[in-house]
Protein backbone atom coordinates (compact mmCIF):
# COMPACT_ATOMS: atom_id res chain seq x y z
CA UNK A 1 0.00 0.00 0.00
CA UNK A 2 1.43 3.43 -0.97
CA UNK A 3 1.94 5.95 1.37
CA UNK A 4 1.04 9.66 0.76
CA UNK A 5 4.92 10.51 0.71
CA UNK A 6 4.37 7.40 -2.19
CA UNK A 7 2.06 9.08 -4.19
CA UNK A 8 2.81 12.59 -4.15
CA UNK A 9 6.45 11.88 -5.19
CA UNK A 10 4.96 9.87 -7.84
CA UNK A 11 3.20 12.51 -8.98
CA UNK A 12 6.25 15.38 -8.61
CA UNK A 13 8.27 12.40 -10.81
CA UNK A 14 5.81 12.21 -13.31
CA UNK A 15 5.43 16.41 -13.95
CA UNK A 16 9.25 17.46 -13.52
CA UNK A 17 10.40 14.26 -15.56
CA UNK A 18 12.71 13.31 -12.44
CA UNK A 19 14.23 10.32 -13.45
CA UNK A 20 15.52 11.41 -17.19
CA UNK A 21 16.47 14.70 -15.51
CA UNK A 22 18.87 12.53 -13.31
CA UNK A 23 20.05 10.28 -16.46
CA UNK A 24 21.18 12.88 -18.11
CA UNK A 25 22.48 15.28 -15.65
CA UNK A 26 23.59 12.93 -12.56
CA UNK A 27 20.89 15.14 -10.31
CA UNK A 28 17.64 16.76 -10.01
CA UNK A 29 17.13 19.81 -7.98
CA UNK A 30 13.72 20.88 -6.77
CA UNK A 31 12.32 23.54 -4.44
CA UNK A 32 9.98 23.48 -1.43
CA UNK A 33 7.31 25.42 -4.00
CA UNK A 34 7.77 22.63 -6.31
CA UNK A 35 7.33 20.01 -3.56
CA UNK A 36 4.14 22.07 -2.03
CA UNK A 37 2.04 21.60 -5.19
CA UNK A 38 1.55 17.77 -3.88
CA UNK A 39 2.09 17.69 -0.31
CA UNK A 40 3.43 19.82 2.34
CA UNK A 41 7.92 19.71 1.88
CA UNK A 42 8.30 19.67 5.30
CA UNK A 43 6.79 15.89 5.52
CA UNK A 44 8.23 14.98 2.25
CA UNK A 45 11.90 15.36 2.90
CA UNK A 46 12.76 14.06 6.26
CA UNK A 47 13.84 10.49 5.61
CA UNK A 48 16.04 9.53 9.12
CA UNK A 49 16.79 6.16 7.86
CA UNK A 50 16.85 4.44 4.35
CA UNK A 51 13.75 2.59 5.05
CA UNK A 52 11.54 5.70 5.15
CA UNK A 53 12.51 6.81 1.59
CA UNK A 54 9.50 6.64 -0.75
CA UNK A 55 9.31 3.55 -2.78
CA UNK A 56 10.52 5.77 -6.40
CA UNK A 57 14.11 6.51 -4.21
CA UNK A 58 14.24 2.70 -3.35
CA UNK A 59 14.04 1.32 -6.22
CA UNK A 60 16.02 3.64 -7.99
CA UNK A 61 18.51 4.34 -5.35
CA UNK A 62 17.98 7.76 -5.08
CA UNK A 63 18.47 10.07 -1.96
CA UNK A 64 17.63 14.01 -1.24
CA UNK A 65 19.83 16.28 0.54
CA UNK A 66 19.10 19.88 1.38
CA UNK A 67 20.96 22.78 -0.36
CA UNK A 68 19.38 26.22 0.82
CA UNK A 69 16.48 26.77 3.13
CA UNK A 70 14.35 25.69 0.24
CA UNK A 71 15.62 23.43 -2.07
CA UNK A 72 17.13 19.98 -2.68
CA UNK A 73 19.00 17.94 -4.65
CA UNK A 74 17.84 14.24 -5.52
CA UNK A 75 20.64 12.14 -6.75
CA UNK A 76 21.87 8.28 -6.69
CA UNK A 77 24.01 10.07 -2.98
CA UNK A 78 24.87 7.49 -0.48
CA UNK A 79 23.64 9.31 2.53
CA UNK A 80 22.92 6.90 5.10
CA UNK A 81 25.85 4.99 7.40
CA UNK A 82 25.05 1.36 9.06
CA UNK A 83 25.71 1.45 12.35
CA UNK A 84 28.23 -1.22 13.65
CA UNK A 85 26.51 -4.07 15.46
CA UNK A 86 28.65 -4.88 18.14
CA UNK A 87 27.63 -6.42 21.57
CA UNK A 88 29.17 -3.91 24.01
CA UNK A 89 29.30 -4.31 28.04
CA UNK A 90 27.28 -1.94 29.84
CA UNK A 91 29.11 0.45 32.28
CA UNK A 92 26.88 1.31 35.22
CA UNK A 93 26.86 4.61 36.71
CA UNK A 94 25.55 6.69 39.99
CA UNK A 95 22.85 9.29 39.61
CA UNK A 96 23.73 12.49 41.87
CA UNK A 97 21.61 12.30 44.68
CA UNK A 98 20.97 16.35 44.96
CA UNK A 99 19.05 16.38 41.37
CA UNK A 100 15.45 16.21 41.70
CA UNK A 101 14.11 17.77 38.71
CA UNK A 102 15.22 14.61 36.48
CA UNK A 103 13.68 11.62 36.94
CA UNK A 104 15.89 9.29 35.28
CA UNK A 105 13.39 6.46 35.75
CA UNK A 106 11.34 7.99 33.36
CA UNK A 107 13.19 9.38 30.71
CA UNK A 108 10.80 10.01 27.47
CA UNK A 109 12.52 12.51 25.08
CA UNK A 110 15.81 13.01 23.56
CA UNK A 111 16.20 16.06 25.64
CA UNK A 112 15.64 14.84 29.14
CA UNK A 113 18.27 11.61 28.09
CA UNK A 114 21.02 14.31 27.20
CA UNK A 115 20.14 16.49 30.40
CA UNK A 116 20.08 12.93 32.73
CA UNK A 117 23.34 11.91 30.80
CA UNK A 118 25.15 14.91 31.28
CA UNK A 119 24.45 15.37 34.87
CA UNK A 120 25.42 11.76 35.99
CA UNK A 121 28.71 11.89 34.59
CA UNK A 122 28.20 9.60 31.48
CA UNK A 123 29.76 12.39 28.79
CA UNK A 124 32.78 13.29 30.95
CA UNK A 125 33.63 9.60 31.17
CA UNK A 126 33.10 8.96 27.13
CA UNK A 127 35.05 12.12 26.07
CA UNK A 128 37.37 12.33 28.93
CA UNK A 129 36.76 15.95 29.92
CA UNK A 130 35.71 17.20 33.48
CA UNK A 131 34.29 20.49 32.64
CA UNK A 132 32.10 20.48 30.14
CA UNK A 133 29.58 23.79 29.19
CA UNK A 134 26.78 23.75 27.23
CA UNK A 135 27.05 26.03 24.52
CA UNK A 136 25.30 25.34 21.25
CA UNK A 137 21.58 23.69 20.45
CA UNK A 138 18.42 24.23 18.29
CA UNK A 139 18.00 25.33 14.84
CA UNK A 140 20.31 27.64 12.85
CA UNK A 141 21.28 27.90 9.73
CA UNK A 142 24.26 25.74 7.99
CA UNK A 143 26.54 28.16 6.31
CA UNK A 144 28.17 28.24 3.01
CA UNK A 145 30.34 25.44 2.33
CA UNK A 146 31.06 22.82 -0.30
CA UNK A 147 31.68 19.05 -0.61
CA UNK A 148 32.24 15.67 -1.93
CA UNK A 149 29.61 12.90 -1.65
CA UNK A 150 29.93 9.55 -3.02
CA UNK A 151 26.75 8.32 -5.48
CA UNK A 152 26.40 4.80 -7.00
CA UNK A 153 29.20 5.50 -10.12
CA UNK A 154 31.68 8.57 -8.72
CA UNK A 155 31.94 11.43 -6.79
CA UNK A 156 29.40 14.28 -6.77
CA UNK A 157 30.39 17.91 -5.82
CA UNK A 158 27.58 19.51 -3.66
CA UNK A 159 27.34 23.04 -2.93
CA UNK A 160 25.20 23.83 0.55
CA UNK A 161 24.24 27.87 0.90
CA UNK A 162 22.55 28.60 4.73
CA UNK A 163 20.29 25.46 4.76
CA UNK A 164 18.59 24.54 7.85
CA UNK A 165 20.31 22.58 10.58
CA UNK A 166 19.33 21.41 13.84
CA UNK A 167 21.85 20.57 16.90
CA UNK A 168 20.36 18.59 19.62
CA UNK A 169 22.89 19.55 22.25
CA UNK A 170 26.19 20.97 21.84
CA UNK A 171 29.03 20.79 24.79
CA UNK A 172 32.42 22.32 24.78
CA UNK A 173 35.62 21.64 26.72
CA UNK A 174 39.26 22.09 27.14
CA UNK A 175 39.66 19.80 24.45
CA UNK A 176 37.13 20.41 21.89
CA UNK A 177 33.37 20.87 20.90
CA UNK A 178 31.22 17.81 21.08
CA UNK A 179 27.79 18.09 18.98
CA UNK A 180 25.23 15.49 19.82
CA UNK A 181 22.48 14.14 17.68
CA UNK A 182 20.14 11.97 19.89
CA UNK A 183 17.29 9.70 19.26
CA UNK A 184 15.16 7.82 21.53
CA UNK A 185 14.42 5.21 18.80
CA UNK A 186 16.63 2.14 17.75
CA UNK A 187 17.78 1.65 13.99
CA UNK A 188 19.92 0.18 11.56
CA UNK A 189 21.35 3.36 10.44
CA UNK A 190 21.86 6.93 10.52
CA UNK A 191 21.35 9.70 7.94
CA UNK A 192 25.31 11.31 7.87
CA UNK A 193 23.97 14.71 7.30
CA UNK A 194 22.47 15.16 10.84
CA UNK A 195 25.97 14.98 11.64
CA UNK A 196 27.86 16.18 8.98
CA UNK A 197 26.52 19.87 8.24
CA UNK A 198 26.39 20.53 11.68
CA UNK A 199 30.11 19.72 11.94
CA UNK A 200 31.17 21.85 8.60
CA UNK A 201 29.23 24.69 10.19
CA UNK A 202 30.79 24.77 13.64
CA UNK A 203 34.38 23.48 12.19
CA UNK A 204 34.76 27.08 10.19
CA UNK A 205 33.90 29.47 13.45
CA UNK A 206 35.97 27.61 15.82
CA UNK A 207 39.42 26.70 16.44
CA UNK A 208 38.89 23.66 18.70
CA UNK A 209 38.23 20.47 16.79
CA UNK A 210 34.47 19.43 16.01
CA UNK A 211 33.45 15.75 17.47
CA UNK A 212 29.91 14.63 16.40
CA UNK A 213 28.74 12.01 19.05
CA UNK A 214 25.67 10.28 18.00
CA UNK A 215 23.28 9.04 21.22
CA UNK A 216 20.80 6.54 21.20
CA UNK A 217 18.64 6.07 24.60
CA UNK A 218 16.40 3.32 24.92
CA UNK A 219 15.03 0.73 28.13
CA UNK A 220 17.66 2.41 30.35
CA UNK A 221 20.54 2.30 28.42
CA UNK A 222 22.86 5.55 26.93
CA UNK A 223 24.65 4.21 23.94
CA UNK A 224 26.68 6.71 22.79
CA UNK A 225 28.61 6.74 19.28
CA UNK A 226 31.83 9.13 18.67
CA UNK A 227 32.74 9.85 15.02
CA UNK A 228 35.36 11.27 12.55
CA UNK A 229 35.48 13.08 9.23
CA UNK A 230 38.66 11.71 8.29
CA UNK A 231 38.67 14.38 5.53
CA UNK A 232 36.45 16.73 6.44
CA UNK A 233 35.36 17.87 2.68
CA UNK A 234 34.13 14.39 2.10
CA UNK A 235 30.81 13.95 3.43
CA UNK A 236 31.43 9.82 3.54
CA UNK A 237 34.60 9.86 5.23
CA UNK A 238 32.80 9.29 8.42
CA UNK A 239 34.54 6.60 10.84
CA UNK A 240 33.31 5.38 13.94
CA UNK A 241 35.81 5.70 16.69
CA UNK A 242 34.74 5.21 19.60
CA UNK A 243 31.54 3.87 21.22
CA UNK A 244 30.38 2.92 25.19
CA UNK A 245 27.08 2.04 26.54
CA UNK A 246 25.79 3.40 29.93
CA UNK A 247 23.20 2.37 33.03
CA UNK A 248 22.47 4.49 35.51
CA UNK A 249 23.07 2.43 38.69
CA UNK A 250 20.49 -0.69 38.47
CA UNK A 251 20.43 -3.41 40.91
CA UNK A 252 22.02 -6.04 39.12
CA UNK A 253 19.69 -9.08 37.83
CA UNK A 254 21.50 -12.54 39.16
CA UNK A 255 20.94 -15.75 37.83
CA UNK A 256 19.44 -17.24 40.93
CA UNK A 257 16.80 -14.77 40.24
CA UNK A 258 16.28 -15.76 36.92
CA UNK A 259 16.09 -19.84 37.53
CA UNK A 260 13.26 -18.71 40.91
CA UNK A 261 11.51 -16.82 37.82
CA UNK A 262 11.61 -20.02 35.81
CA UNK A 263 10.10 -22.33 38.65
CA UNK A 264 7.32 -19.99 39.39
CA UNK A 265 5.97 -18.18 36.45
CA UNK A 266 2.82 -19.56 35.47
CA UNK A 267 2.30 -20.88 31.78
CA UNK A 268 0.04 -19.12 29.38
CA UNK A 269 -1.92 -20.58 26.58
CA UNK A 270 0.03 -20.14 23.32
CA UNK A 271 -1.85 -16.92 21.67
CA UNK A 272 -3.73 -17.15 17.81
CA UNK A 273 -0.45 -14.84 16.75
CA UNK A 274 2.56 -16.05 14.51
CA UNK A 275 4.98 -16.52 16.69
CA UNK A 276 8.08 -13.55 16.72
CA UNK A 277 10.05 -12.96 13.37
CA UNK A 278 11.50 -10.18 15.36
CA UNK A 279 15.00 -9.83 15.27
CA UNK A 280 15.82 -7.82 18.05
CA UNK A 281 13.74 -7.81 21.55
CA UNK A 282 15.85 -4.61 22.40
CA UNK A 283 13.25 -2.88 19.38
CA UNK A 284 10.38 -4.46 20.25
CA UNK A 285 10.71 -2.86 23.67
CA UNK A 286 11.85 0.41 22.22
CA UNK A 287 8.52 0.61 20.09
CA UNK A 288 6.59 -0.06 22.78
CA UNK A 289 8.30 2.77 24.92
CA UNK A 290 7.63 5.01 21.30
CA UNK A 291 3.60 3.38 21.53
CA UNK A 292 3.21 4.19 25.42
CA UNK A 293 4.95 7.68 24.93
CA UNK A 294 2.61 8.58 21.55
CA UNK A 295 -0.47 6.79 23.54
CA UNK A 296 -0.87 4.90 20.34
CA UNK A 297 0.24 4.68 17.11
CA UNK A 298 -0.84 3.30 13.33
CA UNK A 299 0.85 0.62 11.27
CA UNK A 300 1.57 3.70 8.87
CA UNK A 301 2.67 6.35 11.70
CA UNK A 302 5.26 3.29 13.00
CA UNK A 303 6.53 2.43 9.61
CA UNK A 304 7.03 6.79 8.46
CA UNK A 305 8.67 7.15 12.21
CA UNK A 306 10.69 4.18 12.96
CA UNK A 307 13.15 2.12 10.69
CA UNK A 308 11.23 -0.13 9.34
CA UNK A 309 8.94 -1.22 6.21
CA UNK A 310 5.94 -2.66 6.48
CA UNK A 311 6.69 -5.99 6.54
CA UNK A 312 9.17 -5.49 9.66
CA UNK A 313 5.86 -3.61 11.62
CA UNK A 314 4.33 -6.41 10.75
CA UNK A 315 6.49 -8.52 12.77
CA UNK A 316 7.73 -6.38 15.38
CA UNK A 317 3.88 -5.28 16.42
CA UNK A 318 2.98 -8.95 16.15
CA UNK A 319 6.25 -9.94 18.48
CA UNK A 320 4.90 -7.19 21.09
CA UNK A 321 1.12 -8.63 20.91
CA UNK A 322 2.64 -11.97 21.27
CA UNK A 323 4.17 -11.04 24.62
CA UNK A 324 1.20 -9.19 25.37
CA UNK A 325 2.47 -5.58 25.53
CA UNK A 326 0.47 -4.29 23.02
CA UNK A 327 -2.84 -4.79 21.29
CA UNK A 328 -4.62 -3.81 18.12
CA UNK A 329 -7.75 -1.57 17.86
CA UNK A 330 -9.56 -0.43 14.85
CA UNK A 331 -9.78 3.57 14.95
CA UNK A 332 -12.11 5.46 12.01
CA UNK A 333 -12.01 2.39 9.84
CA UNK A 334 -7.90 1.91 10.56
CA UNK A 335 -5.42 -0.32 12.79
CA UNK A 336 -4.28 1.18 15.81
CA UNK A 337 -1.81 -0.13 18.51
CA UNK A 338 -1.55 0.52 22.03
CA UNK A 339 -0.25 -0.52 25.34
CA UNK A 340 -2.42 -3.61 26.95
CA UNK A 341 -3.06 -3.14 30.68
CA UNK A 342 -0.22 -5.36 31.31
CA UNK A 343 2.14 -3.54 29.14
CA UNK A 344 0.74 -0.13 30.62
CA UNK A 345 1.95 -1.91 33.90
CA UNK A 346 5.17 -2.43 32.77
CA UNK A 347 5.75 0.82 30.90
CA UNK A 348 4.82 3.05 33.89
CA UNK A 349 7.19 1.07 36.23
CA UNK A 350 10.51 2.88 36.97
CA UNK A 351 12.89 1.57 34.48
CA UNK A 352 15.12 -0.38 36.75
CA UNK A 353 12.02 -2.91 37.96
CA UNK A 354 11.29 -3.38 34.34
CA UNK A 355 13.60 -6.17 33.08
CA UNK A 356 11.98 -8.81 35.28
CA UNK A 357 9.00 -7.83 34.12
CA UNK A 358 9.97 -8.11 30.68
CA UNK A 359 11.33 -11.88 31.66
CA UNK A 360 8.22 -12.70 33.34
CA UNK A 361 6.22 -11.79 29.99
CA UNK A 362 8.62 -14.11 28.12
CA UNK A 363 8.84 -16.93 30.29
CA UNK A 364 4.75 -17.20 30.46
CA UNK A 365 5.64 -19.16 27.13
CA UNK A 366 6.61 -22.87 27.20
CA UNK A 367 8.68 -22.34 24.76
CA UNK A 368 11.17 -20.15 26.02
CA UNK A 369 10.76 -21.44 29.82
CA UNK A 370 11.83 -25.48 27.71
CA UNK A 371 15.06 -23.24 25.60
CA UNK A 372 15.83 -21.57 29.06
CA UNK A 373 15.98 -24.93 31.15
CA UNK A 374 17.45 -26.48 28.45
CA UNK A 375 20.04 -23.96 28.62
CA UNK A 376 20.84 -23.70 32.75
CA UNK A 377 20.85 -27.82 32.24
CA UNK A 378 23.47 -28.12 29.58
CA UNK A 379 25.37 -24.56 31.01
CA UNK A 380 26.04 -23.54 27.48
CA UNK A 381 23.37 -21.96 24.99
CA UNK A 382 21.96 -23.52 22.63
CA UNK A 383 22.69 -24.19 18.93
CA UNK A 384 19.94 -24.02 16.09
CA UNK A 385 19.33 -27.18 15.62
CA UNK A 386 18.71 -27.54 18.90
CA UNK A 387 16.31 -25.21 19.33
CA UNK A 388 14.78 -25.88 16.43
CA UNK A 389 13.91 -29.15 17.59
CA UNK A 390 12.62 -28.04 21.23
CA UNK A 391 10.26 -25.51 18.52
CA UNK A 392 8.83 -28.71 17.00
CA UNK A 393 7.61 -30.43 20.32
CA UNK A 394 5.69 -26.96 21.51
CA UNK A 395 2.45 -26.07 20.35
CA UNK A 396 3.23 -23.02 18.17
CA UNK A 397 1.18 -21.23 15.46
CA UNK A 398 1.96 -20.22 11.77
CA UNK A 399 5.47 -21.49 11.45
CA UNK A 400 6.37 -22.77 8.21
CA UNK A 401 9.41 -24.00 8.12
CA UNK A 402 12.94 -25.16 10.03
CA UNK A 403 14.29 -21.78 8.28
CA UNK A 404 11.68 -19.80 9.96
Amino acid sequence: MLSKNDKAWISLFDKYDILNHIEKEGVFEITSTQINEFREARLMTKFDHKSQLPQLFLVNELSILPITRGSYLISKFQVYKKFENQILPITPIEFPEDIQSIDYQNITSESAAINAAFVCGIFDDFLGENNLKSTVNGRMGSGNFGFEITTQNNLKNVVVENAQIEIDAGYEGEKGLYLFEAKNALSKDFLIRQLYYPFRLWSSKISKKVHPIFLTYSNGIFHLRKFEFINPNHYNSIQLIHEKRYVISQEIIKKATIENLLKSVEKVEEPEIAFPQADSIERVINLCELIFQNGGMSAGKITENYDFDPRQTNYYTDAARYLNFIKKEKKEGRIVFKLTKKGKEIFKSPVNQRQLKFATQILEHEIFQNVLNSIFEKNRPLKKPEIVKLMKMATLHKIDSDST
